[in-house]
């Protein structure tokens, strides 16, 4: 059996870590580098770095903290944030990063994940998609979830995993941050639509609700979560052992 992955993320604004509500409220939490230095040393599976205000503020991702954090990380490493081409791949990936995701880039430009993909392997082309529903259904948001985009998220889902995408990150703005539990409903129909891991954002609170994720649906691939670890809410290493005694497999 595949053995599920718990991934921490990192959303980085001006050099620090940072964590809101809802994609809102942002408040300081630690630097990035001895973050992502304390999640490599203790049993995380991968680490994800997003530098979250470089889409809305229209410049390049900040490569030197880049730089710095993947120096002190031994685990996969995913960044995004203000990639809109394929200098930016090559840019973040020369600076340490084992995967690339993009999210507002590939609204602007579909093509850009084909081109990725041809030149670097769909292993290496993760899409990012923040998901809200609007009037019952469920909308793909850029600019850090900001800005409704008015594509019907499942379909957009489907057409960049066609065009090469080797990995979907799902990130619900409507759980982000509440702690209340994933989002069930949104996960599944992704899980569905797609047959490249998909690893499920925004929603962890406690242990229960990552048990919950990975016994409803199952053929998800990772949980991705931020303040519950940033805080000391959730130990890594516990989480995983409780997992693995519920029947979830999981590297130890």
């Amino acid at each position: 059996m595949i053995t599920k992955r718990i991934i921490p993320c990192l959303d980085v604004k001006n050099g620090r870590v940072v964590k809101g509500v809802n994609f809102k409220g942002l408040q300081d939490v630690s630097s990035p580098v001895e973050l992502g230095k304390y999640y490599s040393d203790c049993g995380a599976d991968e680490l994800v770095f997003y530098d979250i205000t470089a889409s809305f503020e229209e410049r390049k991702l900040f490569t030197e903290i880049l730089t710095e954090v993947a120096s002190q990380v031994f685990i996969p490493l995913t960044v995004g944030g203000g990639i809109n081409t394929l200098e930016d791949f090559d840019r973040v990936l020369k600076c340490g990063a084992d995967k690339v995701s993009v999210n507002s880039g590939a609204i602007k430009n579909p093509e850009l994940i084909k081109v990725a993909s041809e030149k670097y392997g769909s292993q290496c082309v993760v899409l990012s998609c923040d998901i809200k529903r609007v009037n019952g259904e469920f909308m793909v948001f850029s600019k850090g979830g900001r800005e409704n985009t008015g594509i019907e998220a499942i379909s957009w889902i489907k057409k960049c995993v066609d065009l090469g995408a080797g990995e979907v990150v799902v990130n619900s703005i409507d759980t982000d941050g509440v702690k209340k539990g994933f989002d069930i409903e949104l996960l599944d129909l992704v899980c569905k639509a797609v047959n490249v891991p998909v690893i499920a954002s925004g929603g962890a609170g406690k242990i229960e609700d990552l048990i919950e994720l990975f016994k409803k649906v199952p053929s998800i691939d990772a949980g991705l979560a931020e303040s519950v670890f940033h805080f000391g809410e959730i130990e890594i290493k516990n989480l995983k052992e409780i997992l693995k005694q519920n029947g979830i497999e999981m590297r130890l």
